[in-house]
């Protein structure tokens, strides 16, 4: 650097051009207050080649550190190493190290010359061209250069010319006829349009001569306007496929094709005090329990209507009888309806009971009905140490299991065997917060529902199978088709997850047919049919409550989820609608309880 301190440059580059000094703003009195200001100030070097202030790391200052004391630049290097003695102690004649140079080191090489002369020869014929210099000024050309129709571009078949302007007319004109200048009201009609709507851009206007003609005031947006319209046009045409919007939709069938569905409010059960929370259906159809707030059951019959006897949270029909919580306890009630020898063998199985030599400490204390309560048709309490929110049957009749929401716990889910009295929780951990479960209708599996998942266990492997992600954010029932192969979960966010157990662990199919919080979700178990009830009310003070169906036309193609039916009928009450949903077991109805404290049956 010191051979260049009187030039402005400090060498050349490839092409033999100078590399001028870089300009350096500083002067003493910014160096002195930065020597002041800046803390980091003893560490920067100044670059010359660049003009920059380098900040030194702390490996760099180091090393600095240790060249000032005389150390060595690696830290990893031992200078007291043991010598390793490379030659010998003997005499010799000849030098190992000191031998003199060879002649051809004198000697020009004759191949280096080579080269030299053919880049010579090469740069003298123009072959070898210096590197041309970087235009830095911005390069402008005509998009509608090429308009000749000879050229590539505008021989092309799909080519667009460039939009050609209207020629003038007669109101474009210093002196126009009169029959082209505007009256008043004309005037006053234009101005108040808008741009868009105005037929001419300008006032036709008449001069006496050319030279009083003013300047355009518009011309810089006229022209400007011209510019997009070049610049905006379309350069190609392209053939647009002519698509009918409706072969876009699935074509669904008709619903005509689709019967039998419920259609019509046919029966409406009366006399409940509070919100009927839950309602299930006995195996042959002909009695129907019901649940209130007030923890009261309602037992009627289907088609007379006649009431029967009362408790209640969530409650099952199930074929060795029924099942209802109050708070912590969980009731089973033989009310002594239907065939006389399934009631029979109903208490046969619970008196037939006998308790073990060995009595285990249970999480449920099971205790027998007796005198008047066995009257009334209970016939076993079980206490639990939490509230009960729901209760599930197995599909033989011997199991049950019960749901105690707790996220700080992980005693939620128990299961009963009322033939040995049995209770047992199959969850060591927490899992999340339970909201319901169910028993599959065919296979060993039991499935478990938190706030957005749905796992599945299997209840002989005793382990985890599957996990369902629903995409809700609190699931709010569940509902398993009598086959085995399908789920539905419905949600409080307005949501209905279909699945397909063999296919994917993620929804086949969303719903999003509610408006409001789902509530209930049933399946029939012969018709291929499932339904939902929510809390729907937004826009109109009637609930509405959708039934589907699951179409399959043929035996290889994915099955159509098909809204066929929405019915309207409870009364929304304190922003609740339809609690739950149930069908029919062997006809196509379904019957739905309200917060109205009703009962509606559609078939």
């Amino acid at each position: 650097m010191e051979w260049y301190q009187d030039y402005p440059h400090i060498g050349y580059n490839l092409d033999g051009k100078k590399i001028f000094k870089p300009i350096r703003n500083k002067d003493e009195l910014d160096e002195f207050l930065d020597k002041m200001e800046n803390p980091d100030y003893w560490r920067t070097v100044h670059d010359k080649t660049t003009a920059s202030d380098i900040r030194l790391t702390d490996e760099q200052v180091d090393l600095v550190h240790r060249l000032q004391k005389g150390q060595f630049g690696d830290v990893n290097f031992n200078e007291y190493e043991p010598s390793v003695d490379f030659f010998t102690n003997e005499v010799m004649i000849h030098p190992v190290t000191n031998r003199p140079q060879d002649k051809r080191s004198f000697i020009p090489s004759l191949i280096e010359k080579e080269k030299v002369s053919k880049l010579v020869h090469a740069i003298k014929m123009g072959w070898i061209k210096p590197r041309k210099p970087k235009e830095t000024t911005p390069q402008y050309y005509d998009l509608w250069a090429k308009e000749d129709p000879n050229a590539i571009l505008g021989r092309h078949k799909m080519h667009v010319p460039a939009p050609k302007m209207r020629l003038p007319g007669h109101e474009e004109s210093y002196n126009p006829p009169p029959e082209y200048l505007l009256t008043e009201e004309e005037r006053l009609v234009w101005e108040q349009q808008d741009a868009e709507d105005r037929k001419l851009p300008f006032l036709p206007q008449k001069h006496s001569c050319l030279r009083a003609v003013p300047a355009f005031s518009r011309f810089i947006h006229e022209r400007f306007e011209r510019c997009l319209d070049l610049y905006l046009c379309p350069r190609q045409r392209k053939m647009r496929v002519n698509v009918n919007p409706e072969d876009l939709i699935p074509k669904l069938p008709k619903p005509k094709d689709l019967q039998p569905f419920p259609t019509t409010m046919s029966l409406v059960y009366r006399g409940h005090t509070s919100l009927v929370r839950c309602v299930s259906a006995s195996p042959t159809g002909q009695w129907l329990v019901s649940g209130m707030s007030q923890l009261t059951i309602h037992q009627c019959d289907v088609v007379t209507s006649l009431t029967l006897l009362g408790w209640l949270f969530s409650s099952q029909f199930s074929q060795p009888g029924a099942n209802c919580p109050c708070e912590s306890t969980v009731l089973l009630l033989n009310p002594s309806l239907g065939d006389r020898l399934v009631v029979s063998s109903t208490d046969q199985l619970i008196t037939s009971y006998e308790p073990p030599e060995e009595d285990k400490e249970q999480a449920v204390t099971w205790a027998l009905s007796e005198g008047p309560e066995h009257n009334k048709g209970h016939r076993l309490t079980l206490t639990h140490p939490k509230a009960v929110k729901q209760v599930v049957w197995h599909g033989k009749g011997d199991y049950l299991s019960s749901v105690m929401p707790d996220n700080n716990s992980n005693l939620q889910v128990l299961i009963h065997q009322v033939s040995k009295r049995r209770t047992q929780n199959p969850f060591r951990k927490n899992k999340g917060l339970v909201q319901c479960v169910s028993f599959h209708p065919l296979r060993p599996y039991f499935f478990v529902a938190t706030q957005r998942y749905v796992r599945v266990y299997n209840l002989i492997k005793q382990e985890l199978t599957k996990k369902l992600m629903t995409n809700c954010k609190w699931i709010s029932s569940m509902a398993i088709h009598p086959g085995g192969d399908n789920l539905i979960c419905g949600s409080y966010d307005c949501r209905l997850a279909w699945f397909d157990l063999d296919l994917s662990t993620k929804p086949y199919k969303m719903l999003r047919h509610h408006k409001k919080a789902l509530r209930g979700v049933a399946y029939h178990r012969n018709y291929p049919l499932f339904a939902s009830g929510a809390d729907d009310g937004i826009t109109s003070p009637n609930h509405t409550y959708c039934t589907n169906t699951i179409y399959t036309p043929l035996l290889f193609t994915n099955p159509l989820i098909v809204p066929v039916k929405v019915l309207k009928g409870h009364q929304i009450t304190h922003d609740l609608g339809v609690l739950d949903v149930t069908f029919h077991p062997t006809q196509p109805w379904v019957f739905s309880s309200g917060a109205d404290a009703t009962i509606r049956l559609f078939t």
